[in-house]
């Protein structure tokens, strides 16, 4: 009866919230979650939720109807984004002396709850924060607490500490709990960058003069903070190094500011830097040499850079892909040789204010069991010297009758970012727009590529590496039926151009799979673009060099298995309709997320899956693309509308000869010739078999017969060959 009575609670709050009119928590993550959510399993002793306040989107908690503080959801007032690319919607409740009295991980898409850790385990981690107090986290900028890692899960856990931590600084200053209040922005003396000032040439005078900030640990330093930690396992495993050795030596400087940009990087390189930020951003270069990197090896592309962050007061910012560039080189006399450089990005809309005092906070890591870590973290503060700075001279009043006021539309703002995203991946970009024009050509004059066989055998090996490793495992351009089914949803919901337009190369991959649909087929994608298909192919190559025996089914029993994909492809997009989380999770069947995107690092039940597909492999050339595979099946549909037939056959194909169908890869030839294009995958094999004057009994046939008529003039010319020889002779 209580259950029913807090739910009844909470949709007469909703239908007060929708049928208020416009307000602060209207259209807010609060407002879509709250039906869902219970006060009680938020805060222990609570029993409803009660008033929303009018300002902000926070709601009450209650006990027996006494209010005992306010909830709300991190995602309404800071960026939540995580490594899925989507928001992480924390639900947290603070009292009124500003402490965390409940915290509950409502709702997120993190893949962590497929690499092995329980997402029990990661709700119980943040239910830890339980008692934070904000009063200290506000006095020591965010980082009066120990961060809790969880191995696996840096960045997600990351994410979640410091959305708790910077929305609930935004709630208790705006509704001034625990004597807390809103940072007046306005007061005080307003400082800009002064473009007009001058920087040192030499690396030893920018360190003297603050330009440039050090973090210096050695071996000692982080062996004892480890040590100091409650985990004991940490100290056991001290690094055996000297305590002298330099564990890392880290060196910083805002390089946005023109003149430390000139007198760092160069002219030319500062010119380029300045032209890769957009209007508002800002950029840091970070130096490091010695043991530790503060990149790390297990950085991803399309990750986040889980070893460094920088914090202003409430915000912070971490750093993407996207929002990073290598240096190639300083200019700087003297300046010391690094073992990394690195520029990053800080995004206009982050927020952070050059001119004022930040830090950068460096995560290390110490392993203590087999796959399990503990971490903890040194700061490097950063002031831009006053050299730099200059007080705001401010803009002459403008008459209310003439002023305008223009913000970028949210269409606008997306643009920005999408263009942005691309600007930074000019290189891959120029990567696959050659390996696209290098296939077209090959397409379109496949009868010369394919006149020496073993050239073009090569040539296809080289290819399907490219793809493998380039495309997928340091681009991860994997393309998956669940991009598919998030279009299909696209469509149905409002298609945008901007969401598809986040990934340049699966965009640009997918605009090309659509175009070769209509002139080739399926197999352009499937045979040399699919990093997944690559991976089986090579491994079978190496698998025949090993003498590993080959299985052709039997045409009855293969022809039975094709109907497989396109029926696991029907179910997942049946089930995406009504559920595209759901569809996503059953989407595991494509083993592409655990060989490609996370590089088997995965639970072991999946890598089994996986490694299972790839040994059948072995014995039978891409078992999976042929009858498992739901995105080749999905290409295959649309793919019978294809507008030309490119592949060569004579009259004699199947009937008697079968030497194609034998020797078809992937068994795509039917035993009376024909080429069925939904299972093909444009290999060509077939096409150098064509021209074969050693294997195609059509063209030996030919050449005994131009041979016998080239040698009738002349008994002593057994091998005159070409036809304009002939032509002559006779």
């Amino acid at each position: 009866m209580k259950t029913l009575l807090s739910y009844l609670k909470s949709l007469v709050l909703l239908a007060a919230l929708l049928g208020s009119g416009p307000s602060a928590a209207a259209d807010t993550v609060l407002s879509k979650l709250l039906p869902k959510l219970s006060a009680a399993e938020l805060v222990e002793g609570a029993d409803s939720f009660g008033a929303l306040h009018p300002d902000i989107p926070a709601i009450e908690v209650l006990t027996n109807g006494q209010h005992i503080g306010w909830a709300f959801v991190t995602s309404d007032y800071v960026s939540t984004t995580g490594y899925s690319g989507k928001p992480i919607h924390t639900m947290v409740a603070v009292d009124d002396a500003a402490q965390v009295i409940g915290v509950d991980l409502v709702k997120h898409y993190e893949p962590i709850v497929l690499i092995g850790i329980p997402d029990a385990k990661v709700r119980g981690l943040v239910a830890n924060y339980r008692g934070l107090d904000l009063v200290a986290e506000a006095e020591k900028g965010g980082t009066a607490h120990q961060l809790d890692i969880i191995s696996g899960a840096t960045v997600t856990i990351m994410v979640i500490d410091d959305s708790i931590v910077r929305a609930g600084l935004k709630v208790a200053r705006q509704l001034g709990l625990g004597g807390l209040m809103v940072q007046d922005a306005g007061a005080g003396s307003q400082f800009e960058i002064n473009p007009e000032a001058q920087a040192a040439s030499d690396w030893m005078t920018l360190e003297g003069d603050g330009t440039l900030r050090r973090l210096s640990l050695d071996v000692g330093q982080v062996n004892a903070a480890f040590k100091a930690m409650k985990d004991t396992r940490a100290g056991k495993r001290a690094l055996t190094e000297g305590p002298e050795t330099t564990f890392i030596d880290m060196q910083a400087a805002l390089v946005s500011h023109p003149a430390i940009g000139r007198a760092i990087l160069g002219e030319a390189a500062a010119d380029n830097l300045q032209a890769w930020l957009e209007e508002g951003d800002h950029a840091i270069a970070i130096f490091g040499r010695g043991l530790y990197s503060f990149k790390g090896s297990g950085y991803v592309r399309g990750g986040i850079f889980d070893r460094i962050v920088l914090i202003q007061n409430d915000t912070s910012v971490r750093f993407r892909d996207r929002m990073h560039k290598r240096i190639n080189g300083i200019v700087a006399e003297n300046a010391p040789v690094f073992a990394e450089a690195d520029l990053f990005k800080i995004p206009a809309d982050s927020g952070f204010d050059p001119t004022l005092p930040f830090r950068i906070q460096l995560l290390v890591q110490r392993e203590v069991g087999a796959i399990e870590k503990v971490f903890t973290t040194f700061e490097m503060g950063y002031q831009l010297p006053s050299s730099y700075i200059r007080t705001i001279v401010p803009a002459p009043a403008v008459p209310a009758s003439v002023a305008t006021i223009s913000e970028p539309s949210e269409l606008d703002a997306q643009q920005a970012l999408w263009t942005r995203i691309w600007k930074g991946k000019q290189v891959e970009i120029a990567v696959l727009g050659v390996m696209l024009s290098v296939l077209t050509g090959v397409f379109f004059f496949q009868n010369f590529a394919v006149r020496n066989a073993r050239a073009f055998y090569w040539f296809r090996i080289g290819f399907l590496t490219i793809t493998l490793t380039y495309l997928g495992w340091i681009s991860n351009a994997q393309l998956s039926v669940v991009n598919l089914m998030a279009l299909f949803g696209s469509l149905v919901s409002g298609f945008s151009w901007q969401a598809f337009l986040l990934d340049p190369l699966t965009f640009i991959l997918w605009f090309s799979v659509a175009a070769a649909l209509l002139f080739w087929g399926r197999g352009a994608y499937c045979g040399w673009l699919c990093p997944f298909g690559a991976l089986q192919e090579l491994l079978n190559q190496v698998a025949r060099k090993l003498h590993i025996p080959q299985w052709n089914l039997p045409w009855g029993l293969n022809e039975r298995l094709w109907p497989l994909k396109y029926m696991i492809f029907l179910g997942l997009f049946g089930v995406s309709l009504s559920s595209i989380e759901q569809a996503e999770r059953l989407a595991e069947v494509e083993p592409f997320k655990t060989a490609i995107v996370l590089n088997f690092v995965r639970a072991w039940p999946f890598v089994a899956y996986v490694a299972a597909l790839l040994i059948a492999g072995l014995f039978v050339e891409r078992f999976f693309c042929r009858y498992l595979c739901p995105l080749g099946a999905a290409l295959a549909i649309p793919a019978r509308l294809r507008m030309f037939d490119w592949l060569k056959r004579y009259k004699e194909c199947g009937s008697p000869c079968q030497t194609c169908a034998h020797q078809c890869p992937v068994q795509a030839i039917h035993p009376t010739g024909e080429i069925n294009p939904n299972e093909c995958i444009n290999c060509l094999h077939c096409q150098v078999l064509y021209q074969s004057e050693t294997v195609c009994p059509v063209v030996i046939k030919q050449k005994k017969r131009r041979n016998r008529v080239g040698a009738a003039p002349d008994l002593g010319r057994t091998n005159l060959g070409h036809p304009n020889e002939i032509k002559s002779a006779n």
